[in-house]
């Protein structure tokens, strides 16, 4: 397991255009083409992860299904994100249609959460860049959806996430850019829309 540096950022969307042309100044690179990204997130009947995370409780995780629906051939991820006193660090493994769609009606039973149900689903685009170490995404149009309701809430500002085993690397960055550090959690946000 290999922890992870995460910084994220917030800007507005009118200030998106300016932070691209910074980032290719710095000679911060495309690696993949933008695509749209579901995320399918599991709780408790208590909402238990979501309050553990409001609270920053530790260790906590995000149990969530992720998948691509622009590909033509559909895949399916199981991912874990852990918070520990170590780090963070995210466990992900491929899973069938036929064991989506039994998460999706049984739910998923995690040893400190008991049976998780699904209960948000969050699309948005995302652009990929890198530069050396630090992996770079961009996402934009973030739509939220509580799994069994047709009520869909939308954010039209711009989360930026940089990511790194290299702290000097997201420093060096950052010195250069005034951006506004924030913490943010898709899963989080989502819910606390609907709750407010």
């Amino acid at each position: 397991m290999s922890f992870r540096i995460e910084k994220k950022i917030y800007i507005k969307k009118e200030q998106l255009i300016e932070f691209k042309s910074f980032l290719f100044q710095k000679n911060i690179r495309e690696i993949y083409k933008p695509r749209e990204v579901e995320s399918i997130y599991f709780d408790n009947c208590f909402n238990q992860i979501y309050f553990d995370s409001i609270e920053g409780l530790c260790p906590r995780k995000k149990i969530r299904i992720r998948n691509y629906p622009g590909k033509k051939n559909k895949e399916y991820f199981l991912e874990y994100k852990i918070s520990s006193v170590e780090g963070r660090y995210k466990k992900k493994k491929e899973i069938a249609l036929d064991v989506f769609n039994h998460h999706l009606k049984f739910g998923i039973f995690d040893t400190k959460y008991g049976v998780c149900k699904p209960n948000l689903i969050v699309k948005y685009n995302r652009e990929y860049l890198k530069k050396e170490d630090v992996r770079i995404t961009i996402d934009t149009d973030i739509n939220y959806k509580l799994y069994n309701n047709n009520i869909q809430k939308k954010d039209s500002d711009t989360i930026i996430e940089l990511k790194t085993t290299i702290n000097k690397n997201l420093d060096d960055l950052l010195k250069d850019y005034p951006l506004q550090e924030i913490r943010f959690s898709k899963y989080c946000n989502g819910m606390g829309l609907f709750k407010s």
